[in-house]
């Protein structure tokens, strides 16, 4: 649904249970109070469709088809971005999409191909995400996916999911033809919001885009809803929670 202006106002009222690790360097060091929040996509989009989608179409052979794409297509992303070869996400999807059949010896008809594609433009947010959007939007912060997402595949989540309005203009990696981790992808939220990082808080999904955005210098929440482990990559987050509720204790507290 679209958010018209009294679901707006009731789930801003809404109570939220703060559970987020907030370390003491994060807020009580002085640092100015945050006033935007770049996302990445995940902490947002929940996947899991794309699994069910494989495990559907293969049976018994979906969760490690899954892992094996998952994997080709962030090498694919890093790979690009370093030899000055960028192509969209859609296209490094499907490349890795590509490669992954081939690597198990999966026979993938075209048909076959264009309904797990196809997959990532249904996909909707995770349940807990629009009282929280609402809750960050209440507080006065502005919001932006910065993600490796083409702008489409942003806005078909957009529109499943009912989240219009709450989001300003998309910082999809196509804008600087190259993938997180590398500064220039970061380096969008600061010119589009025109703050300083230490004023952006960014919402990472994995362990290694805690690392980039750490790197680059944003003030870094990961939304670690796989309960997944922490990359060994010398740095680690700010603040760290299962879900968005924990994100907005962490972006909001005084």
């Amino acid at each position: 649904m679209v958010l018209d202006r009294r679901t707006f106002t009731t789930l801003a009222a809404a109570s939220v249970t703060a559970s987020a690790v907030l370390p003491d360097r994060s807020r009580a060091a002085g640092r100015p109070p945050f006033r935007a929040v770049a996302f990445d996509g995940f902490p947002v989009i929940d996947p899991r469709p794309v699994g069910a989608r494989l495990e559907e179409m293969f049976p018994g052979m979906g969760a490690q088809l899954g892992a094996v794409w998952r994997t080709r297509q962030f090498e694919y992303s890093w790979l690009r971005t370093l030899g000055g070869q960028y192509a969209d996400f859609w296209r490094v999807t499907e490349d890795a999409l590509l490669f992954a059949a081939k690597a198990m010896k999966i026979s993938l008809s075209p048909e076959q191909r264009d309904r797990l594609m196809q997959a990532h433009l249904e996909l909707k947010a995770w349940p807990d995400v629009v009282p929280a959007l609402v809750q960050l939007r209440s507080a006065g912060l502005r919001l932006a996916f910065l993600s490796n997402f083409t702008a489409p595949m942003l806005d078909a989540v957009i529109r499943n999911s009912g989240l219009e309005g709450l989001f300003e203009d998309h910082l999809s990696t196509d804008k600087v033809s190259a993938f997180k981790p590398d500064p220039r992808a970061y380096q969008m939220a600061v010119d589009a919001f025109g703050l300083k990082k230490e004023q952006i808080v960014f919402a990472a999904f994995a362990g290694w885009d805690v690392a980039g955005a750490r790197w680059f210098g944003y003030p870094t929440f990961w939304v670690n809803r796989t309960n997944a482990s922490a990359e060994e990559l010398g740095v680690t987050p700010d603040g760290a929670g299962a879900g968005l509720h924990d994100l907005v204790a962490f972006a909001t507290a005084p």
